[in-house]
């Protein structure tokens, strides 16, 4: 197995609702805030070679919404998706899999693009694409708070194309498939049915930590995004994750964090924080 850190472009959301509650005075000495109050947010994505197999972990924003949209989103940098997936030796047609930890549209919404006009199609037109069956039927029907997350366009052209593959959910919040090679953190806080790899690499378990842990600004139990549905289940899932990650010496991939890529922790007087940052190539 290899791991390869791919970077398909970096945007910016307000601070306040990435922090809830928690008062700027606190977070922004984390994630400093610009003049309009949005702080800087990466959409990072995890390539996994194993065997024959080559595995995407979720896919950022894409591309084919129009400039009004992306407007609200203050894109910047020079990273895409493709660019990445080249120096990495790859293109998309090389992906067999597409995982994807849920379908709000910073985490699909480059699964599908535009091929001519408004004709939609997956992006990645060789692979599998993994989701959730009860997070599926959520985003089809979404409630009115998450709606503005779950673009359609991001997904229904992947099921129309056949190529979709849904997992069921578990009762004890790990779900396994013989069809990857990792095992799946199931978390409800932030929308229903969050799936998260946990993988074993190199005699280290490392976790995607996706929207458990937007940033490294979020590892206080505490602070937790306005846009979490189930703010209380989150803070469960996280104190609960985090003793596990101190007991086992796990690391966390940050997806959206655009300066800590691999991070390490460490017990403190006020709870689990950052022990140490990498780049992943550096790591292992």
């Amino acid at each position: 197995m290899k791991l390869y850190s791919i970077e398909t472009g970096n945007f910016k959301l307000d601070g306040g609702a990435m922090f809830g509650v928690i008062p700027k005075t606190l977070w922004e000495k984390t994630n400093p805030p610009d003049k309009n109050n949005r702080i800087e947010m990466a959409a990072r994505s995890l390539l996994i070679e194993d065997g024959e197999k080559l595995i995407l972990i979720d896919t950022g924003l894409g591309n084919k919404q129009n400039e009004q949209f992306f407007s609200y989103f203050s894109r910047w940098g020079n990273h895409s998706i493709e660019s990445s997936l080249k120096r990495a030796g790859f293109n998309k047609d090389d992906i067999t899999d597409v995982f994807l930890t849920h379908l709000h549209f910073d985490h699909c919404g480059g699964a599908v693009e535009k091929i001519s006009g408004s004709i939609l199609s997956p992006a990645f037109k060789n692979a599998h694409y993994w989701s959730n069956k009860d997070h599926w039927d959520w985003a089809i029907t979404p409630n009115t708070r998450e709606k503005p997350s779950f673009l359609k366009e991001n997904f229904i052209p992947i099921k129309e194309s056949g190529q979709l593959k849904l997992l069921k959910s578990s009762v004890s919040n790990i779900i396994t498939s013989p069809s990857l090679c990792f095992e799946i953190l199931q978390v409800d806080g932030h929308t229903e049915k969050q799936m998260l790899p946990l993988i074993k690499y190199k005699g280290k378990t490392i976790l995607f930590a996706g929207d458990l842990f937007p940033t490294v600004g979020h590892l206080p139990v505490s602070y937790l995004m306005g846009y979490d549905v189930r703010p209380l289940i989150t803070m469960k899932e996280k104190s609960a994750f985090l003793d596990k990650a101190i007991e086992n010496d796990y690391l966390l991939f940050m997806e959206h964090d655009p300066y800590n890529e691999l991070i390490s922790l460490k017990n403190t007087e006020k709870g689990v924080r950052l022990n140490e940052s990498f780049l992943l190539k550096d790591y292992f």
